[in-house]
């Protein structure tokens, strides 16, 4: 089973949390604010608890879910670890710093931005073969399920990477499409 990091308890993290969950992948959500841990596990069982009224499949996602409050505790066993920090340069440098040397060497790191070049943010990890953006607003993400999402890849992104994330945004209901880095395209 494909563990999941999700890095940040806000409405991203949430919806990904619990679309990771009910896809049956194992997950892991961290943030260091307690407060947002506890917020999103009350929203998640609220979600669920609905979900099962309803009888929808897998009401029994919220154990799939596991609340941690450290960066390390989150990555340590994780496949694939996706950052909901803000699109901003600084943040996304020091997120990405953090998860690379905290996780196991095989992680695929996935981070959401339609500003920053994810070419640029890779070559500063030792792991540019695993490194894959998705160019999609944050806000607009969970509204657009079931479509397809734009993945950004790097010309040293893996076959195992491509593969790994097809898998996980199928098993969400996208239809997952990679073009390259904008910023490794030549220019005429």
């Amino acid at each position: 089973m494909l563990t999941v990091a999700i890095i940040g308890a806000g409405p991203l993290g949430r919806w990904l949390a619990l679309s990771a969950a009910r896809a049956g992948f194992r997950v892991l959500l961290e943030d260091v604010m307690p407060a947002n841990l506890q917020h999103a596990q009350e929203l998640l069982r609220q979600e669920l608890s609905s979900a099962a009224m309803r009888q929808e499949p897998n009401p029994a996602a919220l154990p799939m879910v596991t609340f941690v409050s450290t960066i390390e505790d989150a990555v340590r066993e994780a496949d694939l670890a996706i950052d909901c920090v803000p699109d901003e340069l600084e943040s996304k440098l020091e997120i990405l710093w953090l998860l690379d040397r905290m996780a196991p060497p095989r992680t695929v790191l996935a981070t959401p931005t339609t500003r920053l070049s994810i070419a640029d943010l890779a070559a500063c990890t030792y792991r540019p073969d695993k490194c894959v953006a998705i160019a999609a607003e944050a806000r607009d993400l969970a509204q657009s399920a079931g479509s397809q999402i734009l993945l950004r890849s790097t010309s040293k992104t893996s076959a195992e990477t491509v593969a790994m994330l097809t898998d996980f945004w199928q098993r969400l209901g996208f239809t997952p499409r990679f073009a390259p880095d904008p910023a490794e395209q030549p220019t005429a």
